[in-house]
């Protein structure tokens, strides 16, 4: 399908900069741009290409100004990142669906199937289970006993929803995900470890995005909740009895101990660590690699390091960190100095 710079204006409410009869049928970065595409410009890193490049329409923000000619037409919008988005998840949308049953899938007698649903070979559906309408079941995803499934979800190769689990409208859930696996309960004994049984469950709610193989466990009792909008990159670990807040957003290798709270709209960067039975507020950013080992109070805060600390405060003392063997040395020699001053006045 092709576009018009004209019809793609009004669809993400744009200012046309140039011919707006230009056509696109297809995306490009902008340093890879080709004739037929719309690419976009949002990190100023990424300037220089908007002179060179070849793709036919470019979307700007409304402040950029070019310092010489551009060859592609360009759109002005509020923000160029997320013009590009809606006009993604309209591409994806325009893309054909797939329905029906494979003969070759199984499907309990008791589980309850919706309308317009996808159900790939070799998919599994647990007696009780329940999919909602136009929801796709890609192959090799088990869906076990009683487990309900939403309304326009997606559930990629190899995803498995143990028993009892709920998720919610609008998912996607990738490649080798594992939503309620056993909490990780074990019980010292004399004679070792004795298993705690799970016998929660977890609570995917509506639009949340879930990456390959991430793990969120089942509750001990109650349930693992992670609520709505929340995205989570790929092999992230959310243990037993965790609740995560609506829209906050992990990097990959997150990992988060039992019963830890999270806030709403918080981020969180690669390999970030949280202990268990804690609480983080709203609107914590926190950078990759950071420990979080205890509450964090209060909203609207960044913090990084292991322990984390105020960001500011961490990039500070990584700039002493650096200079510390030099540091090291220049003691060193102070404290020579002084014992010398000090032999010397004790002559006296």
């Amino acid at each position: 399908m092709e576009f018009s710079a004209k019809q793609i204006a009004e669809f993400i409410q744009g200012t046309v900069v140039g011919d707006e009869n230009v056509t696109v049928h297809t995306f490009a970065k902008i340093e890879e741009g080709i004739p037929g595409s719309i690419s976009f410009l949002s990190n100023p890193k990424y300037t220089h290409y908007i002179y060179d490049t070849e793709a036919s329409i470019v979307l700007v923000n409304k402040d950029f100004t070019p310092e010489k000619e551009v060859k592609p037409t360009l759109i002005k919008v509020d923000n160029a990142y997320e013009s590009l988005a809606k006009l993604l998840t309209l591409y994806e949308m325009s893309k054909p669906k797939k329905t029906g049953i494979d003969s070759l899938a199984y499907i309990a007698p008791t589980a309850k199937i919706g309308k317009e649903v996808y159900i790939a070979p070799f998919a599994y559906i647990g007696e009780g289970a329940v999919i909602g309408d136009n929801t796709a079941i890609y192959p090799h995803v088990t869906v076990c006993e009683h487990a309900q499934i939403g309304q326009n979800s997606i559930l990629y190769p190899h995803v498995t929803v143990y028993h009892d689990c709920r998720i919610g409208n609008q998912c996607i859930l990738h490649a080798g995900c594992v939503i309620g696996a056993d909490g990780f309960g074990f019980a010292p004994s004399p004679e070792g470890y004795e298993k705690i049984p799970q016998i929660g469950i977890v609570v995917i709610e509506d639009n949340v995005e879930i990456g390959a193989n991430t793990c969120v466990d089942r509750s001990t009792m109650g349930a693992t909740i992670v609520h709505k909008g929340v995205k989570l990159d790929n092999l992230i670990q959310i243990a037993h009895n965790v609740e995560v807040g609506s829209h906050t957003v992990m990097a990959s290798q997150v990992g988060v101990a039992g019963s830890t709270k999270i806030g709403e709209w918080c981020m969180f960067g690669g390999q970030v660590g949280l202990a268990g039975h804690i609480k983080v507020g709203d609107h914590i950013n926190i950078g990759a690699q950071s420990g979080i080992a205890s509450t964090v109070k209060g909203n609207n805060r960044n913090i990084m390091g292991s322990p984390a600390i105020d960001a500011k405060q961490f990039f500070k003392c990584s700039a002493v960190y650096k200079n510390l063997p030099d540091m090291f040395l220049t003691v060193n020699q102070l404290q020579k100095e002084i014992e010398e001053l000090k032999t010397q006045l004790n002559k006296k």
